[in-house]
């Protein structure tokens, strides 16, 4: 049996810009987790109007106002994820240094006061495993969507055609006269094209579904999230005659994600015979660095009562990323039959893009019952359809990197994606006032249209950068918090509990993609089956605070 190793060569995608990710690629660095000091956490992170809290730095600034003593604090705690298996060494439990930072107020007046602060907080804990199994596949394969797309003869319908490049490797191109690659001819179409469809006697592409290939009848999918993004939060705040509160932050980010998958497929003949797996094991990083700006206000409306609303705007998050990927696709099928296919294919590229989130707005409330209760509600919304996946393209006259919106990546993100509402209502009460008794609810409506797909048809430059196939559209969030406080002196001692829980349906690649099977002249779908998967996590978070 001839072995060979194909291997995704530089030359051809260095004629292309370097292009920005998809729309559920990118979609993980939207939104955040409920995280910060305990007592933020504690009250399910509804302290926007309350303020007098570091955490309310990053979501409205006008909170750092209420400060009248200088403070230090640091949190971190342990995050478990329930109902799921160690994979690629990646732990149910892992520790988490969550935020650190600090405030100094300074008076400038009988009732006025002008705060700075600085605040390290993890907005983002990527640390998640996913996994899924069907056996319901119905025939359906990523080798098939492959040859679906290539049957398409053109980028213009929805896939590439297909023909050898000068060394001998299988390419998509736009159609049957060009010598440019077709957008839609991923990395993942040129791994099964390569490996498992390929036919060394003909040395010709094969339809690798023919006989005694009938298609998948089971999948098996398992990836484990690492990395998180940094929050790095420079604040100015003050108010006016202890009435109205004003604040302003500037905020940088860091973005350090990792990501290793296995999908595997099982083949079976037409008449039902196990021939073997396709394994495709895919490495993931992104990195990079973003910022934005946040502004926010608090109003006492009346003078002697404690109740007050806040308002908070925040830009889009502006971020400068480098995605890299190592893919091999492992050929463990049945091949003594015919001299088809290879052992392993691989692929790997790393590229600039750069990613714009949407703007966020948020309106809350706050009022306090003596020094015994404090009560929280704050509300954001965040229109998820507007984020903006852009292309690198050459540099602007300062040198810069100069960058354009991919309209079609632009519509399959309002086509996927939806409006996110966020709710946060918390409660304090004070038995003792060294002691503090907290309870929480958070609830993140769904980001995900349930109808949305990763679509790899379309005629956009972000397609053929993709090493994966698979998506999930996640359902709504809900988070249940509660904590406790003491205080002795100068330091504070706070502990929370966070439970959260997001149902979601994963599918292994875009559904219902249709074609002709030019060896049968049949008309066939490509039909993914969608399981049922969930994220439940416990986070248990400590915080220590010393005011001076």
């Amino acid at each position: 049996m001839m072995k060979k190793i194909f291997s995704l060569a530089a030359l051809a995608l260095a004629m292309m810009p370097a292009a920005a990710q998809d729309t559920y690629e990118n979609a993980r660095l939207l939104g955040s987790d409920l995280n910060g000091t305990a007592r933020y956490v504690g009250m399910g992170g509804a302290l926007e109007a309350l303020g007098a809290d570091i955490s309310t730095i990053s979501t409205n600034p006008a909170g750092i106002g209420l400060f009248r003593r200088s403070s230090a604090s640091l949190s971190f705690g342990l995050v478990s994820q329930q109902d799921c298996q160690d994979f690629d060494n990646l732990g149910k439990t892992n520790m988490s240094f969550d935020q650190a930072g600090f405030v100094y107020s300074s008076r400038t007046g009988e009732n006025s006061y002008l705060n700075f602060a600085f605040n390290y907080h993890k907005s983002r804990n990527f640390d998640q495993i996913l996994s899924a199994a069907n056996n319901q596949m119905r025939g359906a394969s990523m080798s098939k969507l492959a040859f679906a797309k290539g049957t398409k003869d053109s980028d213009q319908n929805g896939g590439y055609y297909w023909d050898t490049n000068t060394q001998g490797e299988i390419m998509g191109w736009r159609n049957q006269t060009s010598n440019e690659r077709a957008w839609q001819y991923t990395q993942w179409d040129y791994l099964y094209f390569n490996t498992i469809g390929y036919d060394q006697d003909a040395q010709q592409a094969v339809f690798v579904e023919a006989e005694p290939y009938g298609g998948g009848n089971a999948y098996l999918f398992d990836r484990a999230h690492r990395g998180w993004i940094s929050d790095y939060d420079f604040n100015l705040s003050g108010n006016i005659n202890n009435r109205v509160f004003l604040g302003l932050t500037i905020g940088l980010h860091s973005v350090n994600y990792k990501g290793f998958s296995n999908y595997t497929e099982r083949i079976v003949s037409f008449d039902g015979q196990d021939r073997g797996t396709l394994t495709l094991a895919d490495e993931r990083e992104i990195s990079g660095a973003g910022a934005d700006i946040k502004v926010g206000a608090i109003f006492r409306p009346i003078e002697d009562s404690p109740f007050r609303f806040g308002l908070s705007i925040a830009t889009p998050t502006w971020y400068d990323l480098t995605s890299e990927n190592w893919t091999t696709l492992y050929n463990n099928t049945d091949r003594n039959w015919n001299n088809w296919g290879y052992d392993k294919g691989d692929s790997g590229e790393s590229y600039d893009f750069k990613y714009y989130t949407p703007w966020k707005f948020g309106l809350s409330l706050g009022h306090t019952i003596g020094s015994e209760i404090a009560l929280g509600a704050s509300y954001e919304f965040t229109d998820y359809t507007a984020s903006d996946s852009r292309v690198n393209d050459g540099y602007d006259y300062y040198g810069d990197p100069d960058s354009y919106s991919d309209h079609e990546m632009k519509s399959n993100a309002e086509y996927s994606l939806k409006s996110a509402h966020l709710l946060k209502l918390g409660a304090e009460f004070k038995p003792d006032p060294a002691m503090a008794v907290r309870l929480g609810y958070n609830y993140v409506s769904p980001t995900y249209n349930k109808k949305g797909f990763r679509d790899s048809q379309l005629n956009s430059e972000l397609n053929m950068y993709a090493s994966t196939a698979d998506y999930t559209n996640w359902e709504d969030t809900h988070r249940i918090t509660c904590g406790l406080g003491y205080k002795y002196e100068h330091l504070s001692v706070d502990l929370a509990y966070q439970y959260s829980t997001t149902k979601g349906q994963f599918y292994p690649f875009q559904p219902n993609v249709e074609f002709i099977d030019p060896d049968g002249g049949a008309h066939e779908t490509c039909i993914s089956s969608p399981t049922e998967v969930s994220h439940k996590r416990h986070q248990l978070l400590l915080s220590l605070t010393y005011t001076f």
